[in-house]
């Protein structure tokens, strides 16, 4: 019995590396690989949910319209987490246990990958290019981990200094979500600040699910700030800019790539013109000058009936990226070669404007490049090239 039970426990543990068949090949068919999500599909950000879904859909529909990948056709299965971690190891869980999916892909949430990813490293799935700018998508190293955008923290050193600087400010200051989220976002305005021989001289916070901003926005108005770092989202962007015109409280304010949205516009109006965010794929306007872009968010309307955002584009571009991975690995596709691929990877610059990417095998970021975008007319322009911490 306890030769057996060792036995068992080293079966599993190379599992854990690889080193079993069948956990390598969860997933893939001789003409099919089965791909898993986590989207909001009920909760607070729904919206974003269902919209990088569809942007995955697109995706999916074009490499099998054209025979699949090395003979394979994808199948996607989505699961709705309502935003919430509980739901979302719930999902995770039938998606690896019952699904049998091959990689995790494109989850949207930081709380809900960290709940999730547990559940999809003990079957070696991968949890590939997930949607939300945290550092522990790909921080500890872990084999399983692979992200593609810039960190909060990272967006916020980068751009806020060198907003600073053209902006002449003399007083920056944040507002910024008491939670890890709106903490990041303070760090990296911060460390950035102090880099550049320079200071977030005043602060102040929210609680999550707040609506008035009226003593925040009192308080840097009082304190004649010039420059207002939001570590805010949506709603909260919209209040505390709105708040502060009120009030007669013109500051430059700038955000992170969690409101760089086309909701801030479209639900905030032209009050939130002037407002600098940090991104790294362009708005997929269906009347945008350049014409790649126009014809892709035209193809993605008629498909739809609904227009395309970012969180389109960061669906649609996620599964791009693996199909190119899964391409390198010839018919041989499993955990291991995938890694192999993506560990040689560099996937040049779309047709959204994405910086470069590369991978290796200690290298789980693909980039941590980032630019600004600046609402002009009510829709959001490129205003800056990109940036990166060296």
């Amino acid at each position: 019995m306890k030769n057996t039970l060792t036995l068992m426990a080293t079966a599993l543990a190379l599992g854990g590396t690889g080193g079993a068949a069948f956990a390598q090949s969860q997933g893939v068919s001789k003409d099919e690989i089965t791909l898993g999500s986590i989207q909001d599909m009920s909760g607070p950000l729904a919206a974003f949910g269902k919209q990088v879904r569809m942007g995955m859909l697109l995706r999916v529909d074009e490499v099998n319209e054209q025979g699949g990948i090395n003979g394979r056709k994808v199948k996607l299965l989505v699961e709705d987490s309502g935003y919430d971690p509980k739901r979302a190891v719930l999902a995770a869980q039938k998606l690896v246990n019952q699904d049998k999916i091959f990689m995790m892909v494109g989850h949207i949430g930081t709380a809900q990958n960290m709940a999730a990813m547990p559940v999809q490293f003990q079957k070696n799935v991968i949890n590939f290019f997930p949607v939300t700018a945290a550092r522990e998508m790909y921080e500890p190293f872990h084999k399983l981990k692979y992200s593609f955008a810039a960190t909060y923290y990272d967006q916020m050193k980068i751009v806020v200094p060198k907003l600073a600087k053209e902006k002449g400010a003399k007083k920056v200051c944040t507002m910024y979500q008491d939670d890890e989220f709106g903490l990041e976002v303070k760090r990296g305005a911060e460390d950035g600040l102090k880099a550049a021989g320079m200071t977030l001289a005043v602060e102040t916070t929210y609680k999550r699910g707040a609506t008035d901003f009226a003593s925040q926005m009192q308080k840097l108005q009082a304190e004649q700030c010039d420059l207002v770092v939001m570590g805010t989202i949506i709603r909260e962007t919209i209040g505390g800019i709105a708040t502060a015109k009120r009030l007669g409280f013109n500051p430059t304010f700038v955000g992170s790539s969690a409101a760089y949205t086309d909701l801030i516009h479209k639900l905030g109006g032209p009050a939130m013109n002037g407002f600098y965010a940090a991104m790294t794929v362009q708005n997929p306007y269906t009347d945008e000058a350049s014409q790649p872009i126009r014809f892709w968010a035209n193809k993605y309307k008629t498909k739809f009936n609904d227009d395309p955002t970012v969180f389109s584009v960061y669906g649609y571009s996620a599964i791009d990226a693996f199909l190119r991975a899964a391409g390198k690995t010839g018919g041989n596709l499993n955990t291991e070669t995938f890694i192999k691929a993506m560990d040689t990877m560099t996937i040049p610059p779309d047709i959204f404007g994405s910086a470069e990417m590369t991978f290796g095998p200690q290298k789980r970021l693909g980039s941590n490049a980032t630019r600004l975008s600046q609402l002009v007319d009510n829709r959001w322009k490129v205003v800056s090239d990109y940036t990166r911490i060296q």
